[in-house]
């Protein structure tokens, strides 16, 4: 039955969360929850999207920096190639100017031709470098470049003579040094030379020509692909968004309906809650009280029992000495006084005495948890007072009061900066009782307990920290300790396994959470996380 699970977890808390579940089960979903699967799937759709359109991007951007560089590259080439073809021509024109003043020199002897020789002779060597400097990059050329050097001077060499000549008073030796000087072999070099290097050059022209080309097509091309990658992208963000868009306003619709309804709906829930936690409660509290009755009477005739055990005995007795001949007791013996028994009737006696403590023993405890789930449901239907309080006067206080504990057990206690709270009093001391308390209770033997209280505070939340160098808790049993009547380690200290329990459900009423970290025989640290202005309003009643 559903009243007999609930029991299982009584505690102030325990109600509230038992019924919560329950209320949970019967609310509806709302859009938020049903769609959270394709939520993230679209957000992760839209994540690698953005990711490709980046990385295509990226992509584009490196392609067009190197074709832009090799186009940059190419056309330079195809310049350098120009200026090659250009610096030959202004070298043969050069040549070609030398040539024509020679002869009109030679012809006229007028001073003006010989200046303008000398002008153009001047001119000739540095263009021939010149040339060179820029061919240099072409072992073809190069080798042409020094081939035509040789021609030049020899070239210029003619010129020479056929200057020196001009001082001939004959025409027509003149005449004769000039048609010498045009048929040399130095003149058909230059020719032949020059037309090679043009040869070389406009193939180099259009090889480069055509590389340019190639690679202005290719920048384009990647422009083009990329640009419609983009393009292609922004169209399908587009679609996703306006997909999303329309999703998230029918979600939206979907919230307002739901909404309109929903208030009624957790009002109605609530109420139920608060009666089912008070019934649970009322039926907590009516068990327990009805456990006594049947428990006192076997309190009662318990205590009949131990008083007819010397009666019982001393006529077992009795009969044993009329049996075996021996004294009767004497006149003066009262009834109280204790039988004398021998043999099998002192091992009766001694079983019926066990027996009997063994009863008396499971009945005071029977009756310590039947007190402590009454204590508990008297706690739960306790409604909580928030007021300030100075945590460290309350845990100095705590801390007068074990003073006697801490003593037998040679403990210290070391009190740190701890942050006040908002918050209820009683709870706080029955929190902080408990742990302090426990600390003592489990520290190892023989070795000064240490015991630390610290706290601080994080985004709006105090967070207390009670360490011990105690037993410790093996980390299988973390869990365990929270649960009600439930104990961990060795058994040699009095409780009913109420008190973590009870702790964590007073840490959650005050809209808190606790939790706990040990390591088996290297001490524990119980951390409790509370907010610091608490408005009297806990988690479990919010739920």
């Amino acid at each position: 039955m559903e009243p007999a699970g609930r029991l299982r977890l009584i505690s102030p808390g325990g109600f509230i969360r038992i019924a919560r579940g329950s209320l949970h089960s019967t609310l509806p979903m709302t859009p938020a929850t049903t769609t959270s699967d394709a939520r993230r799937r679209r957000a992760l759709g839209q994540i690698v999207l953005l990711s490709a359109g980046f990385l295509v991007l990226v992509a584009i951007s490196v392609a067009s920096v190197l074709l832009v560089n090799k186009a940059r590259k190419d056309n330079a080439l195809v310049v350098h190639t120009v200026e090659v073809e250009s610096q030959i021509s202004n070298l043969l024109l050069e040549i070609r100017r030398a040539e024509s003043a020679t002869r009109a020199y030679l012809l006229t002897t007028e001073p003006q031709y010989l200046t303008e020789y000398q002008s153009a002779a001047a001119n000739i060597l540095p263009a021939l470098d010149h040339l060179a400097r820029l061919s240099a990059d072409n072992p073809v050329q190069t080798a042409n470049t020094a081939r035509l050097k040789d021609a030049v001077h020899r070239r210029l060499a003619d010129f020479a003579r056929s200057i020196d000549g001009a001082g001939i008073t004959d025409i027509a030796a003149r005449v004769d040094v000039l048609r010498a000087s045009s048929s040399t072999e130095a003149v058909q070099a230059i020719a032949d030379i020059s037309r090679a290097m043009r040869v070389e050059e406009d193939r180099l022209f259009g090889m480069r020509t055509a590389n340019a080309d190639q690679t202005q097509i290719l920048a384009s091309s990647v422009t083009i692909a990329g640009s419609s990658m983009v393009i292609a992208l922004a169209g399908l963000a587009i679609f996703l968004v306006r997909r999303s868009s329309r999703i998230r306003d029918e979600a939206e619709t979907q919230l307002r309906d739901i909404n309109v309804t929903l208030e009624t709906t957790v009002d109605e829930r609530t109420a139920d809650l608060r009666e089912a936690n008070e019934e649970i409660q009322r039926f907590a509290y009516i068990v327990s009280h009805d456990l006594r009755s049947p428990l006192v009477n076997i309190m009662g005739f318990t205590s009949e029992l131990e008083e007819l055990r010397g009666d019982i005995f001393r006529r077992i007795s009795s009969l044993s000495r009329t049996a075996s001949l021996a004294p009767a007791l004497p006149e003066d013996a009262t009834d109280s006084a204790e039988p004398v028994l021998e043999g099998p009737d002192k091992q009766l006696s001694d079983d019926f005495n066990e027996s009997l403590a063994f009863i008396k023993s499971s009945i005071d405890k029977m009756d310590r948890l039947i007190g402590a789930i009454l204590n508990l449901t008297r706690e739960g239907r306790r409604e909580f007072k928030p007021e300030r309080i100075n945590i460290r006067e309350l845990i100095d206080n705590i801390a007068k009061t074990v003073a006697h504990q801490a003593v037998e057990a040679e403990a210290r206690f070391e009190i740190g900066s701890l942050p006040n709270l908002v918050s209820d009093r009683l709870a706080l001391e029955q929190i902080f009782s408990n742990l302090i308390d426990n600390a003592l209770k489990y520290l190892k033997d023989g070795v000064p307990g240490e015991i630390a209280i610290t706290g601080r505070t994080k985004l709006g939340f105090a967070i207390y920290e009670i360490s011990d160098n105690g037993r410790g808790i093996d980390p299988k049993d973390h869990q365990r300790i929270f649960d009600l009547f439930r104990r961990a380690g060795t058994q040699d200290k009095p409780g009913q396994g109420i008190g973590l329990a009870h702790v964590r459900a007073l840490v959650r009423r005050l809209g808190g959470t606790m939790s706990v970290a040990s390591e088996l025989h290297n001490g524990s640290t119980f951390t409790i996380t509370l907010p610091i202005n608490w408005t009297g309003k806990s988690r479990d009643k919010e739920s």
